[in-house]
């Protein structure tokens, strides 16, 4: 037995019908459980261990745990979880849809794992987030989380007055430089091929945001590794220590097309999330979505407020199913 799977042997699953499983195990997905845990509700989280935070060394914008490596918040995310009942597996969710409803009527979910192993739940939670797309430019992607970042509220205090280069993704970068430029009055806008009206350019020269229309060939790394310039693709080099661009914010969804779940795509191709109401409601009866897979500019703070959410609204309902089960069985003795 691997330290592994001994550490999490408290985890293993039983076969038993849970209340609720938990798709996703970030912020939105551990606090959604927490609540959970603390109701008396059996719950699962199946967590994939790619948080889309991996590659920063801390998390920002949220007080007392301002700072805190990621792992770490999700490591005590999972004791804690843990320590109210809760179970955390991990693995990877192949398939997840309806199955046939309990004898008292009550729904049920039957979720599989690429190891077969399955989970039968009354309510589905999906807190699975999102992909970040990167634009297609050669040397870019090695430096994600680290010399290329795309949030000016998650890494902005870390780049200040760094050379700062923006790559343009499409029309929400214009507004993405001028955050950035709150922070650095060294900036360079790299239009990549999308039209900047006058307008808009008369904006930068007031804000002193230079302009390079010249495509962008390759990112640079320095002998350390950090990034160190874009090259052009008339063979000059500017210098860049940071470079921001705005992602395709992709929602997570492997494993899930069985539960149906309506979906669409966000304003300027700025990628696509599934559609949720308020406490993370869907169209399909006893599914909810929390976190970035619905809310892509959600932080840390907010997916785990959003998680709670949707926690409190699953426990309510289930608090009146089982009343309505405990009465039926009365009253047909």
């Amino acid at each position: 037995m691997s330290a592994q799977t001994s550490a999490y042997a408290s985890d293993a699953l039983t076969g038993e019908t849970v209340d609720v499983v938990v798709i996703g195990g970030g912020a939105a997905g551990l606090n959604g459980a927490l609540m959970l845990a603390r109701s008396r509700r059996s719950v699962v989280v199946v967590d994939s261990g790619n948080p889309r935070n991996a590659p920063a060394e801390a998390m920002h914008g949220f007080i007392v745990l301002d700072g805190t490596p990621p792992a770490e918040i999700l490591e005590r995310g999972r004791e804690q979880v843990r320590h109210y009942g809760g179970k955390v597996v991990f693995g990877e969710v192949t398939a997840a849809e309806p199955a046939e409803a309990s004898d008292d009527g009550d729904l049920r979910f039957t979720v599989t794992l690429s190891d077969d192993r399955t989970i039968t739940a009354r309510r589905v939670l999906v807190a699975t987030g999102l992909r970040d797309v990167l634009p297609d430019v050669p040397g870019l992607a090695e430096h994600w989380g680290h010399g290329v970042v795309h949030c000016p509220y998650c890494h902005g205090w870390e780049v200040r007055d760094e050379a700062i280069g923006v790559l343009a993704t499409g029309p929400a970068s214009v507004h993405h430089a001028l955050l950035f430029r709150q922070l650095s009055d060294d900036l360079v806008y790299f239009t990549r091929d999308s039209e900047l009206d006058e307008n808009t350019r008369e904006r930068f020269a007031a804000r002193g945001i230079r302009i390079v229309d010249i495509p962008v060939e390759e990112v640079l790394a320095a002998d350390d590794g950090s990034v160190a310039g874009l090259r052009l693709a008339d063979g000059s080099v500017i210098a860049r220590s940071i470079l921001a661009v705005s992602t395709r914010m992709q929602a997570r969804t492997d494993g899930l097309d069985g539960l149906k779940l309506p979906m669409e795509d966000l304003p300027d191709d700025m990628g696509r999330r599934f559609v949720a109401g308020p406490a993370g409601t869907t169209d399909v009866p006893g599914v909810w979505v929390a976190g970035n897979a619905t809310d892509p500019a959600a932080q840390v703070g907010a997916s785990g407020a959003a998680g709670a959410l949707a926690a409190a609204h699953i426990n309510s309902l289930l608090v009146t199913a089982d009343t309505d089960a405990a009465l039926n069985r009365v009253t047909t003795g």
